[in-house]
C-alpha cells in the first residue's frame, strides 16, 4: 500500500483544482495513509474551488511541502512512521512551514487526542467520520484567520519599511560632510533599530560625533532616534561644553522616555586644528584609539546612561591626535556575546580592539566594514544591532 502511495504522489506533486480569475485559489495539503479517505476530502474540496496535493505519510508530506506552496494542512493521526502529532510538531519547528495552520482530521475522538493536537500546535480537530460541511467551514474559518493576519502582517511591514526610510534619511553619510573624515558601519537587527549616530560640524575644523544606544529594539526605540537628535542638535555649539551638551540630553530624556527606558552615548569633540579629542561617555563602551602605527589603546571608566537619574555622572577625557591616528566608536553589540558569562563584553573588547590593529591600513570606509566582518561574520546572525563608526586624523 505504501508504494501504491508514493506512485500517486509522484504523479500529482503539484496543486491541483480550479484557480479564481489571475489569483490561484488557496491550496491544501491533505496527509492520510488511505487512499479512499484522501480521494474523498479531495474531492470536496475541489469542488469549493480549493487547490489540492495529497501525500500519504511524514516523509512524503516534506517532500510536497518542499517545493509546494500551500495555505494549510489536513493531517491524519495514524500515518505510518512519525504520527500526525509528531509530524505537526515538526512542522512548527520548521521556520519556513511553522505559520501554515494544521487541522487534524482523525478517527480518534478521544479528548485527550485531541487536546495533544492542539498542544502540538494544530488549530483544529475534526472527528472521522466528518460531514463535508464541518470540514468545508472549519478549513474556510482558518484560511480567513490566515488571510487576515498576513493583511496585518504586509501592514505592519510597510509602516516599519516608511519608519526605517524616515530613519535613514536622518543619518548624515561621510559624502554628506567630508571634512569630517569618518566612515559608518550600520546594520540594524530589524527593519528598524535602536542604535544612532550623528556627526555635526560645530565650527571651523570643530566636530561633533555621537554614538548612542537606547535600550530595547524595534519600533519602540527607534521612535526616539528622532527625538534624540534633536536633543543633540539643540544642546551642541558654542553655548554648551561637552558636558553640558550630555547633561541637556539627560535632562529632556528623564522626562520623554518610559520607566524601563534609558540611553547609553559617546560624545566626542574633535578640534582639527589643536588635533584634540575632548570625549564624555555616560554608561557607554569607550571608544579606541589606534596610532598611526597602529597601535591601539582604550580605558574604561564609571559613568551613568542618560535618562534614568537627576545628576548624572559622566566620564571626561582629553585625547591628543596625531595625523594618521583613527578613533572608533561604537555600540556594545559589537562587542557582547549574551552566551557567554557576563555578556563576554571583555573578551568582545579585545576582539574588536585587535580587528581595529589589523585593519588599520585600510582606507576608512573599507576598514569600518572589515572589522564588523571580523567581530560580527555574517554567518553567525547578531543578536543586537551593530554600530562602527570611525574618524582618522587628518594633518
Amino acid at each position: 500500500m505504501i508504494a501504491t502511495i508514493a506512485n500517486t504522489s509522484a504523479q500529482r506533486p503539484a496543486l491541483h483544482g480550479a484557480k479564481t480569475g489571475t489569483e490561484a485559489a488557496p491550496g491544501i495539503l491533505i496527509v492520510d495513509d488511505n487512499p479512499l479517505n484522501r480521494d474523498l476530502v479531495e474531492r470536496i474540496l475541489r469542488a469549493e474551488g480549493f487547490q489540492t496535493v495529497a501525500a500519504g505519510d511524514g516523509e512524503e508530506a516534506f517532500s510536497v511541502l518542499g517545493s509546494t506552496p500551500v495555505d494549510l494542512i489536513l493531517l491524519d493521526v495514524l500515518l505510518p512512521g512519525r504520527t500526525g502529532f509528531e509530524l505537526c510538531a515538526d512542522f512548527k519547528r520548521d521556520r519556513t512551514l511553522r505559520d501554515i495552520p494544521v487541522i487534524f482530521l482523525s478517527s480518534l475522538d478521544d479528548p485527550r487526542c485531541r487536546l495533544q493536537g492542539l498542544h502540538a500546535g494544530g488549530v483544529d480537530y475534526i472527528s472521522k467520520p466528518f460531514y463535508a460541511e464541518e470540514v468545508l467551514a472549519r478549513v474556510r474559518v482558518h484560511l480567513r484567520i490566515r488571510q487576515a493576519v498576513r493583511v496585518v502582517a504586509l501592514r505592519e511591514e510597510a509602516r516599519l519599511a516608511e519608519l526605517r526610510e524616515a530613519q535613514r534619511s536622518i543619518l548624515v553619510l561621510p559624502e554628506d560632510l567630508p571634512e569630517a573624515s569618518f566612515a559608518v558601519s550600520y546594520r540594524p537587527l530589524g527593519a528598524a533599530g535602536g542604535d544612532i549616530y550623528d556627526v555635526l560640524q560645530l565650527g571651523d575644523r570643530l566636530f561633533a560625533y555621537f554614538v548612542a544606544d537606547i535600550s530595547g529594539h524595534g519600533v519602540g526605540a527607534s521612535f526616539l532616534t528622532s527625538a534624540v537628535k534633536a536633543l543633540l542638535r539643540q544642546y551642541s555649539g558654542p553655548l554648551y561644553s561637552p558636558e553640558e551638551t550630555m547633561r541637556g540630553i539627560n535632562s529632556v530624556m528623564r522626562s520623554t522616555i518610559q520607566e524601563d527606558q534609558y540611553l547609553t552615548a559617546c560624545y566626542v569633540r574633535y578640534y582639527q586644528r589643536k588635533k584634540l579629542l575632548s570625549i564624555v561617555g555616560a554608561g557607554h563602551p569607550a571608544p579606541i584609539h589606534v596610532a598611526a602605527d597602529g597601535k591601539s589603546t582604550t580605558f574604561a571608566g564609571e559613568s551613568d546612561p542618560l535618562g534614568v537619574f537627576e545628576s548624572v555622572i559622566l566620564e571626561k577625557r582629553e585625547i591628543s591626535l596625531q595625523p594618521g591616528d583613527r578613533f572608533y566608536l561604537y555600540t556594545d553589540g559589537l562587542i557582547e556575546d549574551h552566551r557567554l558569562p557576563g555578556g563576554g563584553r571583555g573578551r568582545g573588547l579585545e576582539s574588536l580592539r585587535r580587528a581595529c590593529e589589523r585593519r588599520h591600513r585600510l582606507p576608512l570606509p573599507e576598514a569600518v566594514d572589515a572589522i564588523t566582518a571580523d567581530v560580527r561574520p555574517a554567518e553567525k546572525p547578531a543578536d543586537d544591532d551593530l554600530l562602527l563608526l570611525a574618524v582618522e586624523a587628518r594633518k
